[in-house]
């Protein structure tokens, strides 16, 4: 189905509570007048549809996705996110519906701007800038970025929140998830609550900026013995709960470098697999969130940009321990020692069937490959990704194991799974296993 092009437009973002809650009343609405009439003809045509089917089609998905993207905030941010985990699970074409999410985004206008920024610095903020661009140069879920120069010479890089973000957060995710359970997707048997507690806890966390330019120094810090990343510095004196200032660095989309030298891609791709091994098992702190928008590259410096810390996560001690039983088993072939671990995880537990067990240790396995080989792994030359996305879909359609595991668990599985998309999309070669390897001993710890 051809798809049109999508431009951002100025469009104000429905800060309150009734209106918010009346857009989802009207997206329901205009979903169940499309599928009366596509069940009518149906049956005309001798066929008995589901209701999962005469919802999950491309034009509902289209609905969804444009009304998703005027809401923006915590609505928009979820339905990202179930383009990135659920969208193995649906099929291709509602897929990528839903994937233009992550990269489509309307912005305020220049009216609401101004109002938001007169209640985030005061009235007369204007006097503090040399120049300021009412035109963003991003604008995502939760808010929009503009460039600006103070008067003092400060080149940054400014995100402003969209008004009625925070409040709105704990609703918006309780809609979308009315949608889901409307739809079938999900089993009525599986209990999503702590899922959507977690949801709504991360998505006010990515919603303090404060927070997340504590992060932001946090990583400048940890990287400081890494002058191929360039962590942007923090300007406290313009940063509030709703605005997060930084520098301004210049950077091209690190997905646009595809047709970069082999060499280039491969030095990109090892650096952030060797970020992910180094946040899991020395840090126990990771940006989580797999945008690819969240990485951009200096082509004059060669350094690698790191944007975008609001979905860093601290993980528990006893993560890296797990993990590293978990890849140490799995790498020696021991299935009885990857069960366990996967028990100690959460992945399953031991009362689980065995036929579900060696299901999710098949997949495991199958994830694998990367690690297995000596030498470079060519992450351009495997149908590993698709034979994963078709054993994650086996798996889906038996629900009597739906299982959803600790928060922890899931955040970490949406990097890896991010990480290795951008890998694949670049194709890049990269030796996983030396990466690894100094993690997996006991010492390491």
């Amino acid at each position: 189905m051809p798809h049109s092009k999508f431009e951002s437009k100025a469009l104000a973002v429905p800060s309150g509570r009734l209106s918010r809650l009346a857009r989802f009343g009207g997206m329901a609405s205009n979903i169940a007048g499309g599928m009366l009439l596509d069940g009518a003809r149906q049956l005309a045509q001798g066929k008995r549809p589901s209701v999962s089917d005469l919802l999950l089609t491309p034009a509902n998905a289209i609905k969804v996705t444009h009304q998703l993207a005027q809401l923006r905030g915590a609505a928009m941010k979820v339905g990202q996110l179930l383009s990135m985990d659920a969208g193995d699970m649906l099929p291709p074409e509602l897929a990528e519906i839903l994937g233009r999410l992550r990269s489509e985004g309307h912005h305020m206008p220049q009216s609401q701007l101004n109002a938001a920024l007169n209640a985030h610095w005061g009235s007369g903020w204007q006097q503090r800038f040399e120049t300021f661009l009412f035109q963003p140069i991003a604008a995502a879920s939760i808010g929009q970025v503009h460039r600006a120069t103070t008067k003092d010479g400060r080149e940054l890089a400014i995100k402003i929140q969209y008004p009625g973000v925070r409040r709105s957060i704990d609703s918006d995710v309780d809609n979308v998830a009315s949608l889901m359970r409307l739809s079938g997707v999900l089993p009525k048997t599986l209990n999503i609550a702590p899922m959507l507690a977690e949801a709504k806890r991360q998505l006010h966390q990515e919603a303090d900026y404060q927070r997340e330019g504590q992060y932001l120094q946090r990583f400048a810090e940890l990287l400081a013995d890494s002058p191929e990343f360039l962590v942007p510095k923090l300007h406290a004196d313009f940063t509030t709960q709703s605005v997060l200032a930084m520098d301004f660095v210049d950077g091209v989309p690190i997905e646009s470098l595809v047709d970069a030298p082999q060499e280039e891609r491969d030095r990109l791709m090892t650096l952030l697999i060797g970020l992910l091994f180094r946040e899991l098992f020395e840090f126990a702190l990771m940006q989580t969130d797999p945008n690819f928008a969240n990485y951009r590259y200096n082509t004059s410096t060669r350094q690698l940009i790191l944007l975008d810390f609001g979905a860093t996560r601290v993980f528990p001690p006893e993560m890296a321990p797990a993990y590293r039983q978990l890849m140490q088993a799995g790498l020696a072939g021991d299935r009885a020692g990857a069960r366990q671990a996967m028990i100690n995880i959460g992945f399953f537990d031991e009362h689980a069937l065995q036929r579900h067990q060696d299901a999710v240790i098949n997949i495991f396995e199958l994830s694998l490959e990367p690690l297995l080989q000596t030498g470079d792994y060519d992450f351009g030359n495997t149908d590993v990704a698709l034979r994963l996305r078709d054993a994650g879909m086996a798996i889906g359609e038996q629900r009597d194991f739906w299982h959803i595991p600790p928060m922890d668990t899931l955040f970490l599985q949406r990097k890896f799974g991010g990480v290795y998309m951008l890998a694949s999309r670049l194709k890049a070669r990269v030796n996983v296993r030396a990466l690894m390897e100094k993690y997996l001993s006991t010492s390491a710890a």
